[in-house]
């Protein structure tokens, strides 16, 4: 029996989450039929409750009871369950709206953004090729704003809230598991939920039985298209160095960009082209610069390692 733990199968493994990811506008233009507001309401409850099935089915439920009755991470969790729905929010938005390239250059920026919050919120220090990333990017994200005549609202509201929905969940701490994390945000989010769902029942603008089963699955299935890339990339994590993992999250906005262009046919101006080859420079010079800093961090452990091992054995000899 081949063993799930190796790194090639966490290589499958994050390749199916960024895969998913990459193609959800797909996914969500089939729900085109309901508002951004009434898909995110849909997707918090059967998350919620996809998530609240895997918990029981593996005897995790005690990890959901022992989160909540700690006040420090449950706070984080409530401020991370803002964020992500939000960015949910925005990344319906866009994919029913025709801004798949907004979201593409969102989630191409991320990176960056996060880096610039490590710097303003963690004190962190950048190098001088990670600064240099860092401005090609406000260039690029500039030529993009004005190709548009306004700034990437939605890029940038989905780069920000994925960042600092990432920080956020940093401060709460690595001690749970994906799914659980996700059941207690779901869980925080959805009284409201249950209420957005109401009034637009009340409104008589809910669509869950509008199309009959079809509409019923697909919205049932926001559950299923939340969890299973979540589950997959925390398995992914387990498996693989954060490197390779670091790369392989290009997968889902270059999936999103080709989305945008070769199928929703989102118009692409010269400027346009500008903006987005800028980004990949800058990403480019970004990972070449990540992947160099790793190398010379592992021949610096080596180089310590093997001084040890000499200061060891002329102890020995001594």
């Amino acid at each position: 029996m081949p063993d799930i733990g190796t790194p090639r199968n966490g290589l499958l493994f994050g390749l199916t989450a960024y895969t998913l990811w990459g193609v959800f506008p797909l996914y969500f233009m089939l729900l085109a039929f309901a508002s951004p507001v009434e898909i995110v309401a849909d997707r918090i409850l059967w998350s919620l409750a996809l998530c609240s099935l895997i918990l029981a089915v593996t005897g995790r439920l005690g990890d959901l009871m022992q989160m909540l009755r700690e006040p420090r991470q449950l706070g984080y969790l409530a401020i991370a369950a803002v964020l992500i729905s939000a960015n949910w929010l925005g990344y319906v938005y866009a994919a029913n709206n025709g801004q798949v390239l907004q979201a593409s250059l969102g989630y191409f920026i991320n990176p960056l953004i996060t880096v610039l919050l490590a710097v303003f919120i963690l004190r962190e220090r950048l190098r001088a090729l990670q600064w240099a990333a860092i401005a090609l990017a406000l260039v690029a994200v500039s030529c993009i704003g004005v190709a548009y005549g306004h700034p990437p609202w939605l890029a940038l509201l989905l780069a920000f809230s994925f960042g600092l929905y990432g920080l956020t969940k940093k401060f709460a701490g690595r001690r749970t598991g994906a799914v659980q994390s996700l059941t207690i945000e779901t869980l925080l989010l959805s009284p409201i939920a249950v209420l957005v769902l109401l009034w637009l029942g009340h409104k008589g603008e809910t669509h869950f039985t509008s199309h009959g089963l079809s509409s019923m699955l697909l919205l049932a299935s926001t559950g299923l298209v939340t969890t299973i890339p979540l589950t997959s990339f925390a398995a992914a994590a387990r498996r693989l160095p954060l490197s390779t993992l670091g790369m392989l999250q290009y997968i889902a906005p270059i999936l999103q960009f080709v989305v945008a262009v070769a199928i929703v046919h989102e118009p692409m101006t010269p400027l346009r082209w500008v903006g987005f080859i800028l980004i990949w420079v800058a990403l480019a010079i970004f990972s070449a610069d990540a992947i160099a800093a790793s190398q010379r961090g592992r021949r610096a452990a080596r180089l310590q390692n093997e001084r040890e091992a000499l200061a060891v054995l002329n102890q020995e000899v001594r």
